[in-house]
């Protein structure tokens, strides 16, 4: 196993990290904030990258494409919130059946299952080409940390407004928002848009950033977003406590994802397995809470000052 190349290949995760910790701060959105499981993402990060691709070839910017990726999403979004709220379909049975359904339109957007672009022919914001030996401004590393800055701003005016603070109360305890006045239903919609834009967005940049879309890049995608979401809490829950500093653990939780990816690929085990490392590591910090109350917490003494020795 050589070192060097390991070295080398670590610009290239810290970059898919961070592109993924998009659509993993849209996963905390739902998972966290909302108290969802919302397998939509899985087919709307192909969306994204689908959307982006195809306005690329016909002429559009790199900037509208982005917008309409993003606003993809949000559609996406309130197709599934719909389905959830108004229509009483349970939460991971909407996101299914939205996945379902844009897997055709992908597939539609697309005109076939892949779509390449090149970097010498488009003016692209990202690119695997943009991280070393290119100015500052034009590197990946450095475009992607500065939209998750801007982003996570952004996010953390909007869960300070009356509207975000409702959506919070509203997967905190929907009875108590219903109670104090606040339409849940309408929240749980705007929160899975919201979500799924992001989920779009992180999409369309991870497709110009390794050059096609394809139908299957987004298979597996929630495992991603959950794991990223699972080890930035377990590494810095107890170190960031402020609410912007929590979506930044997560983005930090998806740089050292797929770092562990890439030392797992270096030490040569089977990229076949990756999913299930993935679907393991996701089981094992999940299970970590339950694990601490029942195995390492400390036992309560019952009897009060009974059981105290003079």
């Amino acid at each position: 196993m050589d070192i060097m190349s390991l070295t080398t290949a670590m610009p290239g995760a810290f970059a898919q990290g961070l592109i993924w910790g998009i659509m993993a701060i849209g996963v905390y959105i739902t998972f966290r904030i909302l108290d969802i499981a919302d397998l939509t993402v899985d087919g709307t990060l192909c969306t994204g990258g689908a959307v982006c691709i195809m306005m690329m070839q016909s002429g559009h910017s790199v900037w509208e494409s982005l917008l309409w990726a993003f606003i993809a999403g949000l559609l996406a979004g309130m197709v599934t919130g719909i389905l959830y709220t108004f229509m009483g379909i349970p939460a991971i049975l909407a996101g299914i059946l939205t996945q379902l359904g844009l897997f055709s339109i992908n597939l539609k957007i697309m005109g076939k299952a892949n779509q390449a672009i090149n970097v010498d022919q488009f003016d692209l914001l990202v690119s695997l080409r943009y991280i070393k030996g290119v100015p500052l401004l034009q590197n990946t590393l450095f475009i992607v940390a500065i939209i998750i800055l801007i982003l996570i701003g952004v996010l953390y005016w909007f869960f300070g407004t009356e509207l975000g603070a409702g959506i919070r109360a509203t997967g905190c305890n929907a009875a108590m928002a219903r109670a104090q006045g606040i339409n849940t239903g309408l929240n749980r919609v705007i929160g899975l848009m919201l979500s799924n834009a992001l989920v779009t967005l992180s999409g369309a940049l991870l497709a110009q950033y390794q050059g096609f879309a394809d139908i299957n890049m987004g298979r597996g995608a929630i495992v991603i977003g959950l794991a990223a979401v699972i080890i930035g809490e377990a590494i810095f829950g107890k170190i960031f406590t402020n609410f912007g500093l929590k979506l930044l653990s997560v983005a930090f939780g998806a740089i050292i994802y797929y770092i562990v990816l890439q030392i797992v690929i270096w030490m040569g085990i089977d990229t076949d397995l990756l999913k299930l490392l993935s679907a393991v590591v996701v089981a094992i910090f999940l299970s970590i809470p339950t694990m601490k109350s029942k195995y390492f917490s400390k036992p309560v003494i019952k009897g009060g000052m009974s059981n105290v020795r003079n």
